[in-house]
């Protein structure tokens, strides 16, 4: 092998002028590259980093953003801005105004009114969460409508798969909705007595490639919604997976889901619909307008809430400009948990801000998440957030998969979204804002317990086993 490549070399160098004709073949490959990129007009930190990882890998850099690159977002936005546009012709009976600033953000960015709730129960960790689905699947009466990012065909998964054939056979409306690349364990057996007992199975962004058409690779659904009959709803972090269940798993992610009833499960199924036919391509009367606006309305509840979708189909990055905003509000104190803590500049200025302003500042991550890289950027960050006053603690041993926001007593976000550029920019996401202190205060109790079992992050370390990889994965932040 050696030899050969001793003899390509020197084939390669006799050649004259050779240095001459690779320094022209890689500027006719770089300059249209950095065309493409720039007038993408992303930020300027993520699109130096694209340009500095593919000028090192003439022509291939071609295949890889074609793959993996931002352009295709563009062009998907305008077939999901049509599923929205069917959707809105079903007569959409007017929102309620916005009663706060916040809200009237949230609606301008999501154009999902202001709500209310009668339940809004928190429920921790997949063993909770499994059973209760379970529960409320096992009493519908007359649809079940289910999309998730992650699947899987295990002892978890086969448990509510059951549940849903039960439902199907007796002639209630199933229709599941998974993420092509989260889910890609589902297989063609496990599904078949799903399919066969009447229930609908529809994939988003599948991930097959097709000639010249471009493989969504980025552009995942990673939201977690059920909704039974319109009546009541989940949603939070938790996927269907044994990797969640603590009762199968001892080493299972640490999580926080949420089970709703009122208004809110209005704006929950009203998202659920859209991903319906925008993956499924079938229009929303498929699914009856009375499933989206049922007839008897529930009466609002006392619990303020309002659901938040985000997406690459919006430039306005709705999640992340409300959780920047909310933190910006807040007076007294900010707790914050993600498992992937991948800060842009806006959202870091705002951390550092409140610290610096006297507020309490607390950041809970994963003592090891399930990527390294990830791990690695995240601490990155922390000698600056520490040098502000904001108190960092790792969750473990298990997994830390939790995604929440806590400003001051009365606003709360809990939902799909961590904290970093896939979730806000790539990701289809979904979350709930809480204006309401009695919810707040559960869940001030669940995250001080979640505090109490972590430690204080140090920052000691080695410089080839810490500072350095740390440093290198930085650099690396615009792209994860």
């Amino acid at each position: 092998m050696l030899a050969v490549l001793q003899e390509t070399w020197h084939t390669l160098s006799s050649i004259p002028h050779i240095g001459r004709w690779l320094s022209v073949a890689w500027l006719l490959y770089l300059v249209p590259l950095c065309i493409i990129i720039v007038l993408q007009k992303r930020e300027p930190v993520a699109t130096l980093s694209w340009l500095l990882a593919l000028s090192l890998l003439p022509y291939a850099g071609y295949l890889i953003y074609y793959v993996f690159g931002p352009q295709r977002i563009h062009r998907r936005r305008l077939k999901r801005a049509r599923a929205r546009l069917r959707l809105e012709a079903q007569e959409i009976p007017p929102a309620a105004a916005a009663g706060s600033e916040i809200s009237r953000l949230a609606q301008a960015t999501t154009g999902l009114p202001p709500s209310s709730a009668s339940e809004a129960t928190l429920l921790v960790d997949g063993g909770a969460t499994y059973d209760a689905i379970v529960e409320a699947v096992s009493r519908a009466r007359d649809h079940v409508h289910l999309e998730y990012y992650i699947f899987e065909p295990d002892r978890s998964g086969t448990r509510l798969r059951d549940a849903l054939i039960e439902r199907a056979r007796t002639g209630i409306k199933v229709c599941l909705l998974v993420d092509a690349m989260g889910s890609s364990k589902l297989h063609a057996r496990f599904l078949k007595p799903l399919l066969e007992a009447g229930a609908e199975v529809a994939w988003f962004h599948p991930s097959r490639l097709r000639l010249f058409v471009r493989p969504w690779i980025n552009l995942r659904s990673h939201r977690k919604i059920v909704v039974v009959d319109g009546t009541v709803a989940f949603t939070g972090g938790i996927n269907i997976t044994d990797d969640e269940n603590e009762r199968l798993n001892p080493n299972a992610y640490r999580d926080l889901h949420l089970r709703l009833r009122g208004e809110i499960v209005r704006s929950v199924q009203q998202v659920f619909v859209e991903d319906w036919v925008y993956a499924s391509g079938q229009g929303p009367q498929h699914l009856a307008t009375t499933v989206l606006w049922p007839h008897h309305a529930p009466l609002p509840g006392d619990i303020a809430v309002q659901a938040l979708a985000s997406g690459p189909d919006s430039s306005w990055e709705a999640i992340h400009r409300l959780q920047v905003s909310a933190i910006h509000q807040a007076q007294r104190r900010v707790w914050l948990v993600t498992p992937y803590f991948v800060p842009g500049e806006a959202a870091r200025m705002a951390l550092t801000s409140a610290a610096l302003g006297g507020l309490e500042v607390r950041l809970l991550v994963p003592r090891r998440s399930d990527s390294r890289l990830v791990t690695w950027a995240a601490r990155s960050y922390f000698e600056e957030l520490l040098a502000a006053g904001v108190k960092i603690y790792e969750y473990g041993p298990r997994m830390l998969h939790s995604k929440v926001l806590l400003c001051d007593d009365e606003l709360a976000v809990v939902g799909s979204a961590n904290f970093d550029s896939r979730s806000f920019r790539l990701n289809f996401e979904f979350s709930m804002l809480f204006r309401n202190r009695d919810f707040c205060a559960r869940l001030e109790r669940i995250l001080q317990d979640e505090f109490d079992a972590a430690k204080p992050a140090e920052r000691s370390g080695s410089f080839f086993y810490s500072r350095l990889p740390e440093a290198m994965a930085r650099l690396a932040s615009p792209l994860l």
